[in-house]
């Protein structure tokens, strides 16, 4: 496998978290999960010119086909993905409200939304599908992406709140109040969810959610043997059934699952499915 990444220069590295560049032999499973992670991706397929995503329909999979370069907003929940499309992947991994200077839509508009990169950059999002696969090797890729990037930002900075509430969060998402946070941002509680939405793409709580669950799966990558009854109090969650219950509404699975089927990557799980059907 090849896996390069670069954290952007100013004024892109404010919004950017990294432009990154995976190339992979074809793996043996078909499918994988998703985790959400707070954040929107720009996602561009080499291989081939669409993105397949699968949609659960009760027992069965639904196959939904779209461009080969979209705009992945920040996910509520797993989504899942082809294994086939992750043989030559370009990425851009934005950080949270990082899409405003790029795209002119509201981030909440996005959530769950693979939207095709010509609907917001029009023409220039074929171009740009061009000079990737004209530029030799993951550093001249990521020189393209970097350069397209430049070309569309426009100055818009995170309402004060909004910036406010996402450092704070990030701090420590295992005891975060919301309500406390609110009452220290100087908005009404609407007014507040409003603004995060906008600019995140998912109400505070969420996000939190969000947030600490990230940090139950990194905790688990720390040793060889999981103690998921530890990991879940150190995560601040209520109690086992808790932590159970959150997991599974992010993943789909238990946590004993995720362990049997997490790959070299903590957000990518083996997802076993035998039926797809076609949408």
């Amino acid at each position: 496998m090849t896996f390069v990444q670069r954290v952007p220069p100013p004024p892109l590295d404010a919004s950017i978290a990294a432009i990154w560049y995976c190339e992979s032999e074809l793996r043996p499973h078909t499918l994988e999960r998703v985790l959400p992670n707070g954040c929107a991706q720009l996602i561009v397929n080499l291989a081939e010119d669409q993105t397949r995503g699968y949609l659960l329909d009760g027992e069965e999979l639904r196959v939904v086909t779209t461009s080969g370069t979209v705009l992945a907003g920040v996910q509520s929940r797993f989504s899942i993905i082809d294994t086939l499309e992750q043989q030559c992947v370009l990425g851009v991994t934005f950080r949270p409200g990082g899409t405003l200077p790029f795209f002119r839509m509201p981030a909440h508009e996005l959530c769950d939304v693979d939207l095709p990169l010509e609907f917001a950059w029009g023409a220039r999002a074929r171009e740009l599908r061009e000079q990737l696969l004209e530029a030799t090797g993951p550093e001249a890729k990521i020189d393209a992406m970097q350069r397209a990037l430049l070309e569309q930002w426009r100055p818009e900075s995170l309402h004060a709140a909004v910036d406010f509430a996402v450092a704070s969060l990030a701090r420590n998402p295992r005891t975060a109040s919301i309500a406390h946070l609110t009452g220290q941002v100087g908005l009404s509680p609407k007014r507040f969810i409003e603004r995060f939405k906008t600019a995140v793409g998912v109400s505070p709580k969420h996000y939190c959610r969000i947030l600490r669950f990230q940090s139950a799966l990194a905790l688990a990558e720390q040793g060889h043997r999981v103690e998921w009854t530890r990991i879940a109090v150190d995560c601040g969650y209520f109690d086992q059934a808790h932590f159970i219950h959150d997991f599974r509404s992010f993943a789909g699975i238990t946590p004993t699952g995720y362990h049997a089927g997490r790959t070299e990557f903590r957000n990518h799980v083996k997802f076993l499915q035998s039926t797809i059907k076609s949408a």
